[in-house]
């Protein structure tokens, strides 16, 4: 394989390194690297081997096939004015190395074919109603996020530690919708993220793109809609309700005692005294950026599915990282907290198959049935 310029550039703003810090950083020039970048120049051998090692990549990494970088303007950035532009380039080069590790589940396992609705032309309370009523969930609370989206599939990774400033974000892939999150969040904010990024795949589609805060807003709205239903929030009446009140309340959405009150507030269930009165109160308590006693985090099905049935095939991570000419520690960046099991071992695994995973309700809850034994594509 030839040197790849795309995967050179994936590799370098992964590391949040300009071709200027690169160039001091070595001994190679921004003029040199500027021709690497663009494809005008190919590095020799040695040259090859100092760009790996200092973008702490193998050289197979940047001469494998090339890859797609994300585009900004297809990505939904919270807070897209106060990030750099070495951390949205990070963030997305981060992103794209999970999309590799996507592509390499989906030549061995048939996954969940996405069925998010686009629903642009409806208000969001509107739209996650519409959402609910087509992946029949009714009016009960969500017992689990990434269950739900998986399901549908989304597609969930986690975000790279490095960018946690970034928050969450989403995207379309080659038709698939993508989220990423951040896993180092209470579970509860974590949760609230996964809604509110569903919210931009639903209502925010090539024809109203997201382009700033009133996107973002909309977004939000979506995301209390959808996990806090209003029928049921009336039902509860939790109308005045003060934080102890609050507190109890929130575990039966598993949401944090702050989006409750917000939610109550935004229903007219709180007046606006009200509503300062609970935020002062759950701030004294700690609830304002944490959740104190909060719920158990909610790990990927589907991952956990799949680096089940590459084990039982004799296969590990490190394997599926050779594959895809990464460490270890890098694939481990895009399934942290998604995954509560870890693989072992050094045998080779034999020819892969495509196990499918099929959706199912159990309980009232989306499962996802399916392994090794089930049936090939």
């Amino acid at each position: 394989m030839s040197f790849s310029p795309a995967r050179f550039n994936v590799a370098r703003k992964r590391r949040r390194m300009t071709l200027s810090r690169l160039s001091e950083s070595g001994a190679i020039s921004r003029q040199m690297l500027s021709a690497y970048a663009n494809g005008s120049k190919e590095p020799s051998p040695a040259t090859l081997q100092a760009l790996a090692k200092e973008l702490a990549v193998s050289t197979e990494f940047l001469t494998g096939p090339d890859i797609d970088e994300i585009p900004e303007a297809a990505v939904s950035f919270r807070a897209r004015t106060k990030l750099t532009a070495t951390q949205r380039d990070g963030a997305l080069s981060a992103a794209a190395i999970a999309l590799m590790l996507g592509s390499w589940i989906e030549e061995r396992f048939k996954l969940p074919d996405p069925d998010v609705p686009t629903l642009p032309k409806l208000n969001p309370e509107q739209a996650a109603e519409v959402v609910r009523a087509r992946w029949g969930l009714g009016s009960q609370p969500i017992e689990n996020m990434i269950h739900l989206l998986e399901a549908h599939g989304v597609r969930v990774y986690s975000l790279a530690d490095e960018f946690l400033d970034v928050d969450a974000f989403s995207t379309y892939w080659a038709g698939t919708p993508v989220i990423w999150l951040s896993t180092r969040k209470s579970p509860e904010r974590s949760r609230f993220d996964a809604a509110h990024e569903l919210g931009h795949l639903v209502m925010h589609t090539e024809e109203r793109a997201v382009s700033g805060p009133s996107e973002e807003d909309e977004a939000n709205r979506f995301a209390a809609a959808f996990l806090m239903p209003r029928s049921t929030i009336f039902a509860a009446k939790l109308a005045h309700s003060n934080a102890n009140v609050i507190l109890t309340a929130k575990r039966r959405w598993k949401v944090s005692a702050m989006a409750l009150t917000h939610r109550l507030h935004e229903l007219n269930q709180l007046t606006d005294w009200e509503y300062r009165q609970a935020c002062i109160q759950l701030s004294r308590a700690g609830y304002r950026s944490s959740e104190p006693g909060g719920i158990a985090r909610e790990t990927s099905q589907l991952l956990r599915k799949v680096f089940a049935a590459v084990r039982e095939d004799h296969g590990t991570i490190a394997k599926i990282a050779r594959d895809l000419h990464i460490s270890v520690d890098e694939l481990n960046e895009h399934v942290f907290g998604l995954v509560p099991i870890v693989l072992t071992g050094g045998s080779t695994p034999s020819e892969p198959t495509r196990p499918e995973l099929h959706l199912v309700m159990e309980g009232g809850e989306v499962k996802l049935s399916g392994g090794t034994n089930a049936q090939h594509r």
